[in-house]
């Protein structure tokens, strides 16, 4: 069975990278080596995986990666930290126009 893997590092400057791949020994390495000059991580090695998440359908793989590219800075260090509770807090809406926040909510 091929697995894929959903990945995130923490860039020497602190921000985060979110991948995924089917051979995390070699892309993380792949990242680690700058084999690509105009890549995100270039210039922001060396790099630390932080997350990785593994996956055995790529449609799932994919659909995870990109809702962690969404995801705040705090968003995606609380799940490294497994701090499901402050996941949560960030997960809520905080929008005006959200239904907790009008006047007419009961």
């Amino acid at each position: 069975m091929k697995l894929y893997y959903v990945y995130l590092l923490l860039c020497a400057d602190g921000s985060t990278y979110t991948g995924i791949t089917d051979a995390i020994d070699r892309r993380i390495a792949e990242h680690q080596n700058g084999i690509n000059k105009t890549a995100y991580t270039y210039r922001r090695r060396p790099v630390q995986l932080i997350f990785q998440q593994e996956f055995n359908d790529v449609l799932q793989a994919i659909f995870f990666e990109k809702k962690l590219k969404k995801w705040s800075a705090k968003k995606k260090m609380a799940l490294v930290e497994d701090n499901l509770d402050l996941l949560q807090i960030l997960s809520e809406c905080r929008n005006v126009t959200h239904y907790k926040y009008r006047p007419d909510h009961d």
